[in-house]
């Protein structure tokens, strides 16, 4: 057992060890208040600046790596006691996840757009950069019409029974169990070079299964990648690049419900600060994660998913 931790702690790295035991030190705290909190109030709660920022950390801490963004700013706040943040304020703060992958992938994203143009110029249909680009034009297809049909048609999706802490835990313990799986099968042998308009959409409809609390944008799609025998690597790659135009249309969304409401001088200042420490969390875990993956397998994500989804299931046991 010993040794196992010692493996354990070494693969992890300082950054990803300091990041697992803040999230983790967060939900064992959150196990103090247990006995005040209901699963699902269907109320949501403004936040203040010290409270915005440590969304933040979860967002970017958690927005890349395939343990759910969504579960923890939903789990982490509930349990603290501050009630639900709610989609909207949840969604504003992706915005600097947003910004920060761009930073961090600027010029690959800069040269496919610049080999996309050029092919389609020249006709050259079978370049690898149109290839790449339509496979994200498409696979982005899936996740933009389920989101728009739960707008139009589940106007109250904030207090639905999809994002009641029951649901998010279960679908915590089986997204890490078909993680696992991919894990387990994949042969991991294709890298960034191979990945083909197929690619983007067989992702791309794994990424729609992100509309559920729980499941983990970057975790559906890494999986499904990995089923796709991509490489860990290029497989948080391609989840990254794909995740751009559906997660900036989320929050310039919801963004924009929220000017059109009106923005109280009160919450304008948690925003900003959520914004920043999204950005700033957020590429610290976008590097650490590609070069965690060039050298480690998934597992240890596996087991945190189901760490925290029997951990939320325990605590709501103990509540009731």
């Amino acid at each position: 057992m010993i040794r196992f931790l010692k493996r354990y702690i070494k693969s992890l790295g300082f950054w990803g060890l300091g990041l697992l035991l803040s999230l983790g030190s967060l939900l064992v705290i959150a196990a103090n208040s247990i006995a005040t909190t209901t699963e699902s109030s269907g109320t949501t709660y403004q936040l203040n600046g010290f409270q915005a920022a440590v969304l933040g950390f979860v967002q970017g801490a958690t927005e890349f790596i395939p343990i759910s963004s969504t579960a923890h700013l939903k789990a982490v706040p509930v349990f603290l006691g501050w009630g639900d943040p709610g989609v909207a304020f949840s969604a504003i703060i992706q915005l600097g996840s947003i910004g920060a992958v761009l930073w961090y992938f600027w010029s690959d994203l800069s040269q496919i757009t610049q080999g996309m143009v050029k092919a389609i110029a020249k006709s050259d249909y079978k370049s690898q950069d149109f290839r790449l680009a339509l496979g994200i034009a498409i696979g982005t297809i899936p996740i933009v019409v389920f989101g728009l049909g739960i707008k139009l048609f589940v106007p109250d999706f904030d207090n639905s029974p999809l994002r009641s802490m029951t649901s998010i835990a279960i679908a915590s313990i089986i997204m890490g169990l078909l993680l696992g799986f991919a894990e387990s099968l994949g042969n991991h042998q294709r890298n960034f070079q191979d990945l083909t308009t197929k690619d983007g959409i067989i992702v791309g409809l794994a990424q729609a299964l992100a509309i559920i609390p729980g499941v983990s944008r970057s975790g559906s799609t890494m999986t499904a990648g990995l089923f796709n025998n991509l490489q860990r690597a290029t497989a948080a790659r391609f989840s990254f690049l794909l995740g751009i135009p559906a997660i900036t249309l989320a929050g310039l969304v919801e963004l924009k419900d929220l000017l059109e409401a009106g923005i109280q001088n009160s919450e304008l200042v948690p925003i900003i600060v959520g914004l920043i420490s999204s950005a700033i969390f957020s590429y610290l875990a976008i590097a650490w994660l590609i070069k965690f993956l060039q050298k480690r397998s998934t597992w240890v994500f596996v087991w945190y998913r189901l760490g925290f989804g029997i951990f939320i299931l325990v605590a709501l046991a103990i509540k009731r």
